[in-house]
């Protein structure tokens, strides 16, 4: 008795003591008070999110505070299943202090995941041991669970306990899709739970998996198809290869031609299709269902679908998402390698299976790698949660072999899908800590997800690891290894990690062939200014590729004077390897001023691209942001730049495919002259009339910035192009945008007094606009417009129009508004 007294004294303490370190260290104002549930402390109001506890049948929450529950120490019990192993042993109310005889002391998520995967081992027994607080008293209860057996240290491979999970699984999930009510389950969810039972290889379920593919090859869509097609294509492609039956292939054909006739120009897809211009809506590219709907088609060519357009679609998407390998993981959209963790919403895992897919050993090689160092917190985030990098983590790891999916469970995994499994043998969606929002995807049933990891030893369809594996596989070691490189991160502490290594040994992991190990310990030796440039400098002359990488990157956040670099960077960007190049790029923008004698190197490297070597023009896009964007190395002034060099980059500039690259050299027009601008007025107006491609979100600087000079200069063209982007704009942020069109447009005064009847019309579509369909921002555009009228009719200024000539010497005249502008001839 006075163990427990002093125990639960002890738990007191130390939450008290956890706040106030929390608290003095680096809590932000949003942190909450830690509640102390055993002192009349109460679940704060916004809370949402709880956690399941395993096969125990109860629920509990957890403080949570930076997407983090390491700082919890106490568990309230908000939910008891009748019937469960948890029913007379732990109520609503109940506190649980720790497991196994031991307080909490390092995140009770972790450490319950633990205390479960022991408690259903053979050693275990089945007893799930914890220290429950109730009503004043603490003492330890212990729960019975089911005993499934150990983990092996190749699990799932030859591992009892993954084989029963997954055979009793499978039976759960069976009796879920014979309920009436199954139709109304989610595309994804539903696709989903079909290749688990075909993944099992019983045939059993084989009733149950044609009803599905029947019910997929009708499956059709008005919305998120990106999202909806994907998976479908992916069950009804398996479900083809896998029993030949061929009554679904003009479905699976319908749908791949409309998903490859969705894609964008680019390769890429959005939240839905793209538009008839090949451009998408919205606010642009999404890789997470991109790559998934790549995966498809793939599939759906090995299923016998066979059509150019297939062929063109997947051939797009490979070239765009192929540049991340060896770079980062997959970004959101058309961005920057992500390099803050190995990955992020799945896109890294989905890429691995992709790629090996393919036969691509060298990208699929990467991303499973990738995925192999993603586990615990990194694994928990992701863009709108961790469902997607739960689903896609076992088929990417696995394919670098049994060592590296043991590794990963032992290291994680198991104690977090121990803690996801019901003790009615399905999974529940565990979301990442957040406190006041309901976790994405929250009443999507994941236990397929989860079958599908371990169906990976039964190898029965092409996403559990049927055909080739093009990975070498690694040995115990590697795998350890691969561990070793995801440790350092939190989402609650990003730093202390690589802080406490040594300077050396930081810069032996610039050499790493991980680009989130080379980025957290350039920035570590960033954030102590250590002064280690010579050192960068001979790592710039080193053989390994790595290693160049690294000292690139530690350049650019070194916080010493890095003039000495500059000529070494400059260098460094007549190497034959791309990102090398570009690194060196990013690494001359961040040195400054100091950097500026490498202007005319990247003028002549963006004026002269080579379509071949790079072919979306990725070294131009750097380039750009290096040079134009604010704080580039000539944003503040050109003087002493080549003029006629300068001009040819701007317009080689504002054809890259990317809009945030276009906008990025808009922001150098205001520091040109009349004379200079004016050969360039032809370039400035075909980027303000023709969409860029893709980077959507970041697009709009080149066009009102474009639509300002027009104007400016009187240039006749640019008010009949502010017209039409006013009406045809991206609704995305069109409440910001349509002030500064509106400005240009008026800014002509009389001479758009013409367009009137068009603004008028156009301001009644916004009127009209059903706003519940609409973006919000939408709201008042309407009377933004009629203000604008008001202007130009009150204006009594008139200018002297010029007119502009394109390339091919026809004159831009005034067209039908709501048709794009069209050249017409002479």
């Amino acid at each position: 008795m006075l163990c427990i007294r002093l125990m639960n004294l002890l738990a007191t303490r130390l939450v008290a003591g956890a706040l106030v370190l929390f608290l003095s260290g680096h809590a932000a104002a949003a942190d909450l008070p830690i509640p102390d549930f055993t002192q009349g402390g109460t679940v704060p109001a916004e809370a949402k999110t709880d956690w399941n506890l395993g096969a125990s049948g109860a629920r509990g929450w957890m403080y949570s505070a930076r997407m983090s529950t390491s700082k919890a120490r106490q568990v309230f019990i908000r939910s008891v299943e009748p019937g469960s192993p948890a029913q007379g042993i732990l109520d609503v109310g109940d506190v649980v202090l720790g497991v196994d005889g031991k307080l909490f002391a390092l995140d009770p998520r972790t450490e319950i995941g633990r205390a479960l995967t022991l408690a259903e081992s053979n050693a275990g027994r089945g007893n799930l041991r914890l220290i429950r607080w109730r009503a004043g008293k603490t003492e330890e209860v212990t729960i019975k669970l089911p005993v499934l057996g150990n983990y092996s240290n190749t699990a799932p491979y030859n591992c009892p306990k993954s084989k029963l999970i997954i055979e009793q699984g499978c039976e759960a999930l069976a009796r879920k899709m014979e309920d009436p009510k199954y139709t109304r389950t989610n595309p994804i969810v539903r696709s989903l739970n079909g290749l688990a039972l075909l993944a099992s290889g019983q045939d059993r379920y084989l009733p149950l998996i044609q009803r599905e593919a029947q019910w997929a090859a009708g499956f059709e869509s008005t919305v998120w198809k990106s999202w909806f097609y994907g998976y479908v294509m992916i069950y009804l492609s398996e479900y083809v290869i896998k029993t030949g039956d061929k009554s679904v292939l003009p479905g699976l054909e319908r749908l791949a031609l409309e998903t490859a006739r969705g894609q964008s120009i680019v390769g890429s897809w959005g939240h839905a299709f793209a538009l008839s211009n090949g451009r998408l809506g919205g606010y642009g590219m999404m890789n997470q269902p991109g790559i998934i709907l790549t995966i498809g088609l793939v599939l759906a060519r090995e299923a016998g679908v066979g059509h150019v357009d297939l062929e063109l679609a997947i051939d797009r998407s490979v070239l765009m998402l192929r540049f991340y390998v060896g770079k980062g993981s997959v970004p959101y959209g058309d961005h920057d390698p992500w390099i803050q963790n190995h990955d992020d919403n799945g896109k890294n895992s989905a890429a691995a299976v992709l790629f090996n897919l393919l036969g691509d050993a060298e990208a699929a090689e990467y991303f499973s790698r990738m995925s192999v160092a993603c586990y615990g917190v990194e694994r928990d985030t992701g863009h709108t949660g961790n469902f997607w990098n739960i689903l896609w983590a076992m088929p990417a790891i696995a394919l670098s072999g049994p060592h590296a999916s043991g590794a990963w469970m032992q290291e994680s995994g198991a104690s977090y899908f121990d803690a996801a499994r019901t003790w009615q043998r399905g999974f529940v969606h565990q979301g990442p800590p957040d406190l006041d929002r309901d976790s994405y995807y929250g009443s999507w049933d994941p236990t397929a997800g989860y079958l599908l990891a371990y169906a990976m030893p039964l190898k029965q369809i092409r996403l559990t690891g049927k055909g080739a594996t093009r990975i070498p596989q690694l040995t115990a070691a590697q795998a350890g290894a691969l561990i070793e490189d995801g440790r350092g991160w939190a989402n609650d502490d990003r730093n202390s990690y690589y802080d406490a290594m040594t300077t050396e040994q930081l810069i032996e992991k610039l050499g790493s062939w991980s680009p989130v190990v080379r980025d957290r310990a350039a920035v570590a030796i960033g954030r102590r200014k250590a002064n280690v440039v010579s050192q960068l400098i001979e790592m710039l002359k080193a053989k390994d590729l790595y290693t160049r990488y690294g000292a690139c990157v530690a350049l650019q956040y070194s916080r010493v004077d890095r003039t000495p670099a500059v000529q070494p960077l400059i260098d460094t960007m007549q190497a034959d390897d791309l990102w090398l190049r570009i690194l060196a790029i990013k690494a001359l923008a961040k040195i400054g001023k100091p950097a500026k004698v490498a202007v005319p190197v990247m003028l002549e490297h963006l004026a002269h691209a080579d379509p071949l070597k790079d072919p979306r023009g990725m070294e131009q896009r750097y380039i750009c942001f290096a040079l134009f964007q604010k704080g580039g190395l000539i944003n503040a002034s050109i003087d002493g730049i080549d003029q006629a060099r300068l001009a040819q980059a701007i317009r080689v500039g504002l054809e890259n495919e990317d809009g945030k690259a276009r906008s990025a050299v808009a922001a150098i027009y205001s520091k040109l002259t009349l004379e200079q601008i004016r050969p360039l007025l032809p370039a400035i107006y075909k980027a303000v009339i023709e969409p860029s491609p893709s980077g959507i979100m970041f697009a709009s600087g080149v066009r009102t910035e474009g639509l300002r000079i027009l104007a400016q200069h009187h240039v006749a063209e640019g008010i009949d192009a502010g017209v039409y982007l006013l009406e045809f704009q991206n609704f995305w942020d069109s409440k910001d945008r349509t002030p500064l069109i509106l400005k240009s447009i008026v800014s002509y005064g009389q001479d758009a007094a013409r367009v009137i009847p068009d603004l008028e019309r156009i301001a009644e579509l916004y009127l009209q606009q059903d706003l519940k369909k609409r973006e919000p921002a939408r709201n008042h555009i309407d009377q933004m417009i009629q203000k604008a009228i008001e202007e130009i009719q009150a204006s009594t200024q008139r200018s002297e129009l010029i007119h502009i000539l394109n390339d091919a010497g026809h004159i831009q005249k005034p067209g039908r508004v709501g048709d794009a502008p069209a050249y017409i001839d002479n």
